[in-house]
């Protein structure tokens, strides 16, 4: 097997993707060391033709595969797309629009995260091969049993696609699916921007000696890890934020004496940007700390109302077919434990038919949950 590792052996194959209604894209690539992935193939297939693409060939212009992305009058189908969309988006190639097997297949009924391999063994009846999982996708060389293996995840998608596609069509539930494609394609998911790096995170506390700490630390971690292409937690552990942040200290010796800091952090390069960052910004801790609204005071959500949604919730599940964790998560049941118009995707749309409104009408009283032989049902009540 052979890869496509000329610009105009890519735009020949491109040519012929292009008049496909769909197509299936997966990724190899290698991030264990690094802040950036280092994308080291592309596969690539519709009903028909399928290729190995490599971006690590000399002179090689990807951009006619990026066009393809962004054609919109092309479905991109992928299985857990996110890592790969997050490649894309950094190549200026938002796959729009997108169809992920992985959420379709919890719409579908295959439970929570369903693995490529288990989805192609129930609906294809195929064993995949996995024994070049764990290959170097950097080096070369790579043997055709390695590329026959990449491949296989396009190949397979082009032919599981169409089943699932169609089986959520006869169920109604394609729309939800497509709703879902929203979210993995909004750009904010992958905002790298250092200055957003601290909304990715927790703050503990809301004075503005902390919170401008806290936001100049987390802001100093991702421009470091950005420039010396490490992942984040090499440079500092996210712990190691709130506790600098709590500490505040402007001293580099001072970082030798907290937990989360790796040893030796004080006297480096590292330890004496961030003493001088931070001696910056607690000069004026309000001029640099975010606005933000103290959470108001409220009782934990009543742990027997949060147990009985859960039972809804599986009841509802289980019934309709549908992953658990693709209608609401614990978070979810706590908020309307507390409140009937909590601002969860659980009370929105498809899931707020499906779920939301039962719930409601449980914690009213309205209805109630039964237990058929091995079975919950809801059964109203009669007032």
């Amino acid at each position: 097997m052979t890869p496509i590792t000329t610009t105009d052996a890519l735009i020949e194959f491109c040519e012929r993707l292009a008049k496909a209604p769909f197509i299936t894209v997966d990724t190899e690539f290698m991030r264990e060391t690094t802040y950036w992935p280092k994308l080291c193939l592309i596969q690539a297939a519709s009903a028909t033709d399928a290729a190995i693409i490599d971006p690590l060939a000399e002179d090689m212009d990807l951009e006619p595969f990026l066009d393809l992305l962004r054609d919109e009058s092309i479905i991109k189908v992928f299985h857990a797309a996110r890592q790969d969309v997050e490649i894309f988006n950094r190549l200026g190639a938002m796959p729009k629009p997108m169809f992920d097997t992985q959420v379709a297949a919890m719409a579908a009924g295959f439970g929570d995260q369903v693995s490529y391999e288990a989805l192609v063994r129930q609906m294809l009846r195929q064993e995949l091969d996995k024994g070049s999982r764990f290959t170097d996708w950097a080096r070369r060389p790579l043997s055709d049993a390695q590329l026959t293996y990449a491949l296989g995840d396009v190949t397979h998608l082009a032919a599981l696609y169409p089943k699932l596609r169609d089986r959520l069509q006869k169920e109604g539930r394609l729309d939800w699916v497509m709703s879902e494609m929203g979210a993995l394609t909004d750009p904010a998911l992958y905002d790298t921007t250092p200055e957003n790096a601290w909304k990715r995170l927790k703050p503990k506390k809301f004075s503005a000696k902390y919170l401008a700490a806290f936001v100049a630390v987390a802001v100093w971690r991702e421009r470091a890890a950005q420039e010396r292409d490490q992942p984040r937690g090499r440079i500092l552990k996210d712990e190691g934020i709130d506790e600098i942040a709590v500490q505040a200290p402007t001293d580099p010796d001072a970082f030798n004496r907290l937990r989360s800091v790796p040893k030796g952090f004080g006297g480096s390069r590292l330890g004496l940007e961030l003493a001088a960052e931070l001696k910056r910004v607690l000069a004026d801790p309000e001029a640099h700390a975010p606005k933000l609204e103290r959470p108001a005071h409220s009782q934990p959500a009543p742990p027997s109302v949060v147990e009985l949604l859960k039972v809804l919730l599986k009841a509802k599940s289980d019934n309709a077919g549908v992953a658990t964790k693709l209608i609401a998560n614990v978070a979810d049941l706590e908020k309307i434990a507390i409140d009937d118009n909590a601002d969860v995707e659980a009370m929105k749309g498809w899931r707020r038919q499906l779920f939301g409104e039962d719930a409601l009408k449980l914690k009213k009283g309205e209805i109630a949950l039964v237990l058929n032989g091995s079975r919950v049902e809801v059964v109203e009540i009669e007032g």
